[in-house]
């Protein structure tokens, strides 16, 4: 992350305010993407241990490779969306952003209240960009996804 953005190249994106809740590489490449474009992008992290990203190596001195290259250019800020303080922070930040991304398996941002029809009534222009690793309906829609690792879908059937 960079620690000021003011240096940074402007784009056609620049102006517009970036709210990322994404983790690990789905989410945070494509947000880094717009972010690249000229978007001021803010990744928001819970607290404690951040995004898994953080972990992997390898390093230079204490910062992962991978991590910074995939969020490369963005703010950060440490929230937990449980606490009602932190969640009054992320609600203004809402207020003022253009798009929201988020990666979390189905339904979480719906638990957490901040589902695109709740967060809509406070900035009805926010774009709600939500990603998950086998769509937000169907059968497989509440299994996570997170690596390459299919064996749990066995019991399915491809049907080409």
């Amino acid at each position: 992350m960079t620690e000021t953005t003011a240096a940074k190249a402007k784009g056609p994106f620049d102006g517009l305010l970036v709210i990322d809740l994404t983790h690990v590489l789905n989410g945070p490449f494509g947000t880094t993407i717009l972010t690249d474009l000229g978007a001021r992008t803010i990744k928001v992290e819970p607290p404690g241990h951040g995004d898994d990203t953080r972990t992997y190596g390898p390093y230079v001195g204490d910062q992962s490779l991978y991590f910074s290259f995939v969020n490369r250019g963005k703010e950060s800020i440490v929230l937990n969306l449980k606490d009602e303080g932190d969640r009054a922070i992320f609600l203004e930040m809402v207020r003022k952003a253009d798009v929201l991304a988020e990666n979390f398996r189905p339904g979480v941002m719906d638990r957490l209240g901040f589902n695109y029809e709740e967060l809509a009534k406070i900035n009805p222009r926010l774009i709600y960009a939500s990603s998950s690793g086998f769509g937000q309906t169907g059968p497989l829609a509440h299994y996570p996804a997170y690596d390459a690792d299919f064996s749990h879908l066995r019991q399915f059937r491809v049907i080409l």
